[in-house]
């Protein structure tokens, strides 16, 4: 069962040869018997588990299930769930149990899935190797000397080891691909606006865009029927129709013209990644297919423009944490003034400090115009790139990031190469349009590689199919670590 698509698991549970309860159980077990050595899971419930589970049984003999109801579903740390500990891998949030559910919970919870617990995550979504979390760093399950990639590495770790069957992550700058690449699983972070960030605990509010991590391109499609739809909760929430995000997949891929940008096959990207995503362009051109050289000429610019935007944005999202209203306070402190710097020097992580203090410098008077208005124009220079090079071609390809995983620490003390490990995601959250990562094969030291897909936007659905038909040709998204 382990190994099974979210249509299987459904199945069998429709036909009654396995129950809600009793596969809750069997991941529940797996949890307890790998997760220490992973650190995927942050919190665990196993009475809440298990009782969603009995619901869910009792929907099914009910006749008034769904897809995935009765499907277990690991959900990240970063999405408020009703009686749960909401953390975003904080000292400063260490003790909060959050009295509400954000809209992704309620959509699972609405389908009668069940919730396997919350997985660990980068500090407040910083982070590009799931090292900042104060509850201690996640292992890569295909070597855990190896980071899982972030800020979604708990996430993404839970799905490569099979702890959960699928998993929610949120994408600021890469967050669910290039964690989803680094543990050889498949990911999307679809258009800015299509799913709520309502509950979901707030990094940077113009990037941050929720989305599902499984094993395969057609369990993301599943999952993203769920997921998205409008909710006026959320201001930046796109009234749209709901989709079938499975309507296209089983199309075929002749005539498709994937993009190639020059800038993504330049320095910079070793060479085993390259070899595997030249491997993965030759079966796409076996499919039909027809590659265009393209150029994002501004791509160069998404790093800088992203580190000056996204610390700006967290500046003004962490005030709200001030040992006031909820959250870790100081123990002992003088004054107001005296109880603020403390509870924040000792409640936030060394990356979360660093990043608030570049945001709140570009936002100051005598800098916001020659930093945070000019990256504010840069961004509309990069979203200008992406929607010239989607007139020459229907979907983008390249790596999803320059390197495998790397080793736990190896880039802790240096922040700018830790920083350029998303420099193929970044620029698709500043143009806010979908993205996606798929495993396309194993770089040197036998570490998954993963293989980016771009679309248009709303372009979903093709994406997926595009997805969807690369992996009924190949077995990559089934190869597993344990």
């Amino acid at each position: 069962m382990l190994n099974a698509t979210l249509k299987e698991l459904s199945a069998q549970l429709a036909a009654k040869n396995i129950s809600s309860v009793e596969l809750t159980g069997e991941y529940l077990a797996r949890i307890e018997r790998l997760n220490p050595s992973l650190n995927a899971f942050v919190a665990l419930d196993r009475e809440k588990s298990l009782a969603q589970a009995k619901s869910a049984d009792a929907l099914i003999a009910a006749g008034k299930s769904s897809l995935l109801t009765g499907i277990p579903f690991a959900q990240k740390d970063i999405f408020c769930a009703h009686g749960w500990p909401t953390t975003c891998g904080s000292k400063m949030l260490a003790n909060f149990v959050a009295p509400y559910d954000a809209h992704v919970i309620e959509q699972f919870n609405r389908a009668g899935a069940v919730n396997l617990g919350k997985t660990n995550m980068d500090e407040f979504a910083m982070g590009s190797s799931n090292e900042t979390s104060y509850f201690g760093k996640v292992k890569n399950p295909w070597n855990t000397d190896a980071v899982p990639g972030g800020s979604s590495g708990g996430s993404a770790a839970a799905v490569a080891a099979r702890l959960a069957p699928a998993a929610t992550g949120t994408d600021t700058g890469g967050s669910i691909r290039q964690p989803a690449a680094l543990c050889g699983i498949s990911g999307i972070k679809p258009t800015y606006g299509t799913v709520s960030r309502y509950g979901m605990i707030a990094f940077a509010s113009s990037l941050d865009q929720g989305g599902p991590m499984a094993k395969s391109a057609e369990d993301c499609a599943l999952m993203l029927n769920v997921m998205t739809g409008f909710d006026p909760r959320d201001s930046t929430s796109l009234e749209r129709e709901k989709e079938d995000y499975t309507r296209d997949l089983e199309k075929p891929l002749v005539g498709l013209r994937i993009g190639l940008p020059k800038e993504y096959f330049a320095a910079g990207l070793s060479a085993d990644v390259a070899q595997a995503v030249e491997a993965a362009l030759a079966e796409y051109r076996k499919l039909g297919a027809v590659t265009v050289d393209i150029s994002l000429p501004n791509s160069q610019l998404a790093i800088p423009v992203y580190y000056v935007l996204a610390p700006a944005e967290a500046s003004s999202n962490l005030a709200r944490y001030d040992g006031v209203r909820y959250g870790y306070r100081a123990p002992e402190y003088g004054d107001l003034a005296d109880m603020y710097g403390k509870t924040r020097a000792q409640g936030f992580g060394a990356e979360v400090k660093r990043r608030i203090m570049i945001g709140t410098y570009v936002l100051s008077a005598g800098y916001y115009d020659a930093y945070y208005l000019k990256a504010q124009k840069l961004r509309r220079l990069i979203a200008q790139d992406f929607s010239a090079a989607f007139q020459q071609c229907d979907v983008i390809m390249g790596p999803t990031a320059p390197t495998t995983a790397f080793n736990l620490g190896e880039k802790s003390d240096d922040p700018v190469s830790m920083y350029l490990s998303d420099i193929y995601t970044i620029a698709v959250n500043l143009a806010g349009l979908p993205g996606m990562s798929i495993p396309c094969g194993f770089g040197s030291t036998k570490l998954p590689v993963g293989l980016q897909i771009v679309g248009d936007y709303f372009a979903e659905a093709k994406m997926l199919n595009v997805a969807h038909q690369y992996q009924k040709a190949t077995d990559w998204h089934l190869r597993q670590p344990l």
